[in-house]
């Protein structure tokens, strides 16, 4: 496997995953070569953040339409680790690795059903203001909630 820059030590990094997103490749998402195209992972990684972030309750707030803030991406990138075709079974799994004042590195990791990684990321969230555009500290209460579910997946 090839080094990742953002990531240490493959099998620890692997370790700390707990949340994860199926999905299944369907035929629309796979290229004249019958696998999966190479824009589809970052669709992947968006369906999987919304549902982390889903089951940290941030969502529910961002999409009230009174709610002043909202989530960005700041930049996202994907290593492709082996070929993905049609109809493959996928586990997309996301934690939080870093959490600044107003952001957060999320990391991505997608396996097949036999358990290897097929698709390795991360990218960088930003949670900003609708009104003036400019990062939003995140509050104690979501800290500790990044905070937490980070050392539940260490432990």
């Amino acid at each position: 496997m090839k080094k990742m820059d953002y990531i240490d030590e493959i099998v620890s990094w692997e370790e700390e995953f707990e949340f994860f997103y199926k999905v299944k490749v369907r035929f629309s998402e796979t290229d004249m070569f019958g696998h999966l195209n190479n824009t589809v992972p970052f669709t992947y990684f968006e369906q999987a953040r919304i549902e982390y972030f889903k089951s940290q309750g941030f969502m529910q707030d961002w999409v009230k339409p009174e709610n002043e803030t909202i989530p960005v991406v700041a930049d996202l990138q994907c290593d492709y680790l082996s070929q993905i075709f049609f109809d493959e079974d996928l586990k997309i799994f996301v934690k939080a690795s870093s959490i600044g004042n107003s952001s957060v590195d999320l990391h991505y990791m997608a396996k097949k059903s036999d358990g290897s990684i097929c698709l390795a990321g991360r990218g960088t969230i930003v949670q900003i203001s609708k009104k003036t555009g400019k990062g939003v500290r995140w509050t104690e209460e979501m800290r500790d909630l990044f905070l937490k579910s980070k050392k539940s997946a260490v432990q």
